[in-house]
Formats: C-alpha cells, sequence, structure tokens
C-alpha cells in the first residue's frame, strides 16, 4: 500500500511549527533536507531519514547527523551533482517507492532555487505531489489527473503552466476553462475565485494549481 512521505525542505523561510507538526501527523514518513531538520528540531519534531551534505544545517543539527543515532542519515558530498532535494526524491522512490510526497518549507528564498525545487517536484510522477506552506497549498498535476477542491468558496486560485502544449479544464471557478490551452508560465489562469465545488484536470502536460488560504 503506497504511504504519505513529508519532505521538510531547506528553504531558509520555513513553515510554522504548527503547520510542521499537522503534517507531520498526517504522513507516514518524514525526510529531512539538509537545513529542513532544524525547521522539524524547531518544532520539537525529528524525521525518518535525513539527506543531505550539511553545509546549510545548525551546529545543533550537524552535531544530530554528525551521531546519526535519532534517525537514519544519508549524508552526500558538497561536492556532488545533484541537489539535496534530488537525492532525497531519489530516496524516497528507492524506500517508498509510489509514496506520495508532501513538500514544505520548500518556497522560499533564492528565487532560482525555488524554480528548481518546483521543476524536481514536476519531474516526481510517480505520485501525487503537493506543496505545503502557511499561506498556500499547491498540487502538481500531470496530464489526466484531476484535482477537486471542496469547501474552499471565495479564495483565491491559480493555476500555471509548467510544461509546454499543457491543456486544461477548470469548473467551479468565476472564470471557467474548458480544454483550453495554458502557455508556458502564461498568466490566463492567474487569481481565480472558488465559488463551489471545483474541478481541474489537466489534459496534456503539466501544471501546478494553487490554492491560497
Amino acid at each position: 500500500m503506497a504511504c504519505k512521505v513529508l519532505v521538510v525542505c531547506g528553504s531558509p523561510v520555513v513553515a510554522s511549527a504548527d503547520l510542521l507538526r499537522q503534517l507531520a501527523g498526517e504522513c507516514d514518513h518524514i525526510v529531512a533536507v539538509d537545513r529542513g531538520l532544524d525547521a522539524l528540531l524547531g518544532a520539537g519534531l525529528s524525521c525518518d531519514v535525513y539527506v543531505g551534505d550539511a553545509d546549510t544545517v545548525s551546529d545543533e543539527g550537524r552535531a544530530l547527523v554528525d551521531a546519526a543515532v535519532d534517525f537514519e542519515v544519508e549524508r552526500h558530498s558538497p561536492y556532488k551533482d545533484y541537489t539535496d532535494l534530488a537525492l532525497a526524491l531519489d530516496t524516497i522512490r528507492r524506500r517508498w517507492p509510489s509514496a506520495e510526497v508532501v513538500a514544505t518549507c520548500a518556497a522560499g528564498g533564492r528565487p532560482d532555487m525555488a524554480l528548481s525545487v518546483l521543476g524536481l517536484l514536476a519531474g516526481y510522477a510517480d505520485a501525487p505531489v503537493w506543496i505545503v506552506e502557511d499561506e498556500v497549498t499547491a498540487r502538481i498535476l500531470h496530464q489526466d489527473e484531476t484535482l477537486t477542491i471542496e469547501n474552499a468558496e471565495g479564495k483565491t486560485f491559480s493555476i500555471i503552466a509548467i510544461a509546454p502544449n499543457t491543456e486544461i479544464s477548470e469548473h467551479g471557478l468565476e472564470w471557467e476553462l474548458d480544454h483550453n490551452p495554458l502557455g508556458l508560465l502564461a498568466d490566463t489562469g492567474i487569481s481565480n475565485i472558488v465559488r463551489s465545488t471545483a474541478k481541474i484536470e489537466v489534459h496534456t502536460g503539466i501544471a501546478i494549481a494553487y490554492l491560497y488560504k
């Protein structure tokens, strides 16, 4: 049976302790990505597996990584060809095949890193992928995937194509689309409003759907 894995990324803009504890309670396993360990420790949590080169984690976190007692450690050289998140996603594929991924502490900090995070998560097509922060929940949708949004009337919704040749339908929103193409990173789907139970479907390509809390 597929499980759900919380991936706490290394963004310097961290999720609140309350959100981290909520997400931890909803997931079967927790993976800390480098400095993401500090966010967990700040919320009174730990992880099942630490993945990273320990170049941004605090001295306290590095001491726990060096001890390798409270959790498993997959430590990598800083002179590597892949980011810590890429290695963490490989860890998930290896340990928990077809696991659903919930990523947090993923959207802030350097814009180049934020784009890289989005690209890596979009490339994880094994199972549903969510990005959950304090102000927004996002879902990456691949071809033929559907998202249903309930009990969110009046909230802001946006959808952005993150692959060429993306076509979507969306219903239950102020402005609806029916098998409409979305240009890559275009603004067609920005700042819509949920009016009832909404259904979003990606017919081709890949898109990311954002619901603001």
